[in-house]
């Protein structure tokens, strides 16, 4: 059975000091009602400099009921060499991340990361044991031409193209529109829910039904707060969200949290 997955991403926002602040309120706030929660699976990705501190507060704030686990925010392709100012996902994994992000909006509008670049981070992550949430992105121009389904297809194909998941191996792939930004700019969840089946049924011509069925979770990341999470959650194909700025305000995660059924 797939769980409900919400992915915290906290971006270039918090130094060290604001993530520790952060996390203690949050969970401080989780534990006073953590009889109340729904199952699901939680990810943290705070900044490279702040992994080790959030997965030393993860564990020492582990309780029954939610799955909490550590992720980055980006990894290279290789994982030893000559890659200045890069992060290997093997030492990733020694860290303690499950989890990484690979081929975000941001990365491919601001640091031109390219299909081929994003393919080889989501293989190498794979081998060294992380769980890769894959972004799918459209431009606003793709958006409002009559290509975009075609676009979408084909560019989830692209990133996909010789890329094995084994049965013990597991992906999250999330639609997250480059050109969505800010408190009031997520999409209609019926939109989410077609564009995330042309996603998985792309999917589902790459790899066997029970590896899509039981390996692969598709969320949506845009926008999202304690208004709207639920609407896309009660879609068909939509396994769960990534959230950005709600993650950055304690109260409002937290509100998150109790609506992930």
């Amino acid at each position: 059975m797939k769980l409900p997955i919400l992915v915290a991403n906290f971006k270039m926002n918090l130094g060290l000091e604001e993530t520790k602040v952060l996390l203690n309120d949050i969970f401080k706030g989780l534990k006073k009602i953590k009889n109340k929660l729904p199952v699901f699976d939680l990810v943290f990705c705070p900044n490279q400099l702040a992994l080790d501190l959030t997965q030393q507060i993860i564990n020492k704030n582990r309780f029954a009921g939610i799955n909490i686990y550590l992720g980055a925010q980006n990894c290279f392709w290789e994982e030893r060499g000559a890659y200045t100012g890069e992060i290997s996902p093997l030492f990733l994994k020694q860290l303690g991340c499950q989890y990484v992000l690979v081929g975000h909006s941001e990365r491919r509008q601001f640091l031109d990361e390219s299909i081929k670049m994003i393919r080889q981070k989501l293989i190498a992550a794979l081998n060294d044991g992380l769980t890769p949430i894959l972004c799918a992105s459209e431009t606003f121009a793709e958006r409002q031409s009559s290509a975009r389904d075609y676009k979408i297809i084909e560019q989830v194909g692209r990133l996909l193209e010789g890329v094995k998941l084994k049965v013990d191996q597991h992906l999250v792939i999330t639609y997250d529109p480059m050109w969505v930004f800010g408190p009031g700019q997520a999409l209609q969840s019926e939109e989410v829910e077609y564009v995330n089946r042309l996603i998985a049924q792309k999917v589902i011509d790459l790899y066997p039904l029970p590896i899509v069925r039981q390996n692969i979770r598709f969320i949506y990341g845009g926008s999202i707060d304690h208004t709207n999470i639920q609407k896309f959650l009660k879609q068909d194909t939509i396994d769960g969200v990534l959230v950005g700025a709600a993650a950055l305000k304690a109260q409002e995660f937290i509100r998150l949290c109790q609506l992930m059924s």
